[in-house]
């Protein structure tokens, strides 16, 4: 995470620094990446490559509102709260999206179960990070999921379903690790 951190600083540095200047906030790019991601939803039944679009940006913007807030020197919990809340909003809208009909690209069991899982590792990174019991790993599979949705409606590979699956065992494990570590402090 530090090595991506670093590199967006490195690459997004100059723009960002002009940004903070005029007075843009980390959660301003924030509030955008969340109507962007909540766009996905009405985009998706209207017009897909529209709502690939919206979660692009989605991602986009997601991935400065960390630097700016580095950048201008205000980074805090707060925001950093923020922005997880936001992101997980965005995964839990996506991930219903692509269940419903006519179309669904994953079925509703896998997709209750990877945003049922994927909830508890984000809270309990959250609450292993408030009591500072560091992760030996930790991987948000949200980006390859967003991939994965991509490929599904330009090339209709058929593979969501199975890397929802794939990642919904992987964050299980995380779960239950994350369960004992926290359990295990208190």
């Amino acid at each position: 995470m530090v090595w991506t951190q670093q590199l967006r600083q490195k690459w997004f540095g100059p723009p960002l620094r002009w940004c903070a200047l005029r007075g843009l906030k980390p959660d301003h790019l924030t509030l955008m990446s969340l109507i962007c991601g909540l766009g996905f939803m009405p985009l998706f039944f209207w017009n897909e490559s529209l709502a690939l679009c919206a979660l692009a940006l989605h991602v986009i913007l997601d991935g400065l509102d960390g630097p700016l807030a580095r950048i201008a020197k205000i980074a805090s919990r707060r925001g950093s709260f923020t922005d997880t809340t936001s992101d997980q909003i965005v995964v839990t809208v996506t991930t219903i999206t692509i269940m419903c009909p006519p179309n669904p690209l994953i079925g509703l069991v896998p997709g209750t179960t990877y945003i049922f899982v994927y909830t508890v590792v984000v809270v309990f990174a959250m609450v292993r990070n408030t009591m500072n019991i560091p992760y030996g790993w930790l991987v948000r599979p949200r980006f390859i999921v967003y991939i994965c949705i991509f490929l599904e409606i330009i090339f209709f590979v058929g593979i969501t379903n199975y890397v929802v699956w794939f990642f919904t065992l992987y964050l299980g494990i995380n779960m239950v690790s994350g369960f004992f570590q926290i359990r295990k402090s208190l």
